[in-house]
């Protein structure tokens, strides 16, 4: 079943033109193009895929569905600021998303199961939620039972730093305690995830 998933996100990653996984990475370093009979070839893409494609590599990154996609973009039109800008924000804010950003997890699947497995305590309190809000201010903490566990003692020690970006501005991460505030709301500029906002935006607006 783990392999099934991983020749996935390696096939998706290389459909999307990004790794989503460090495997990915490695792979697609040796076969830079897009799956498939036709891989290799040069095609010339529609304004509309290009535009679809932007939006799936965004969804990609998050690990989340069509439909948890829209409704994270409603909310972003509604709110101040740049709609694009603030989707990419607000999806920073999902706990899983910031499990990973933290070191807790190698990659977005692995953080949504670590979420989804009740490891995770918000203000003290399980939070077994992926996409679950965290809000400024709030402490995000592997719970005590669980740090002993093999996973949480090779992500204290820093093992997955290797295949994450920095740590953001935005959280104040304790790795050995296995604890994190979010500090303030993000900025895109600073979320480390590749997307060209603008084409998501005239994607949802056509």
């Amino acid at each position: 079943m783990a392999g099934n998933r991983s020749r996935k996100a390696v096939r998706q990653s290389r459909a999307l033109g990004i790794a989503l996984t460090p495997k990915a990475e490695r792979y697609m370093q040796r076969r830079p193009y897009r799956p498939g009979e036709h891989g290799r070839g040069r095609t010339k893409d529609s304004d509309y895929s290009v535009r679809l494609k932007e939006k799936q590599r965004l969804r990609a990154q998050y690990g989340i569905r069509e439909a948890q996609m829209r409704r994270v973009w409603e909310e972003a039109r509604r709110q101040d600021g740049l709609a694009g800008e603030n989707l990419v924000e607000l999806l920073e804010m999902r706990l899983d998303a910031l499990v990973l950003r933290a070191g807790f997890a190698r990659t977005i699947a692995q953080a949504r199961q670590v979420v989804g497995h009740s490891h995770v305590m918000v203000d003290g309190k399980i939070v077994n939620l992926p996409s679950y809000r965290v809000t400024p201010g709030q402490v995000v903490q592997v719970k005590p039972k669980s740090q002993a566990s093999p996973q949480f003692l090779v992500a204290a020690q820093g093992a997955h730093r290797d295949v994450l970006p920095a740590v953001p501005e935005y959280l104040d991460v304790d790795l050995e305690k296995l604890k994190f505030t979010l500090v303030r709301r993000p900025r895109r500029v600073e979320v480390p995830v590749q997307a060209d906002v603008q084409m998501i935006v005239e994607y949802y607006s056509r």
